[in-house]
């Protein structure tokens, strides 16, 4: 799986982009964050707040329950704002 973090994301986790075997016991979106979060300080800070941080599954808005795959590329980014 290739993950991707943009924005104030890349800069707390310190990755850009990383490719990961999808962890065992993980299907859902919701799960690989809750799992992010234990690989260190960086990603633990960037994931604090739930909601906070969106996420894109091959390249479509996803949810906490969409389901990842090995294939899946899972992107990390903060809410976007226009005007």
């Amino acid at each position: 799986m290739k993950v991707l973090y943009f924005a104030w994301v890349r800069t707390k986790t310190g990755i850009a982009e990383e490719s990961l075997a999808l962890p065992g016991g993980v299907e859902t979106v919701g799960q690989f964050l809750d799992w992010l979060k234990t690989r260190g300080p960086g990603f633990a800070e960037a994931l604090k707040q739930p909601g906070f941080v969106r996420v894109a599954v091959n390249q479509e808005f996803a949810q906490a329950d969409t389901r990842l795959h090995d294939r899946d590329e899972v992107a990390l980014f903060p809410p976007v704002t226009g005007g």
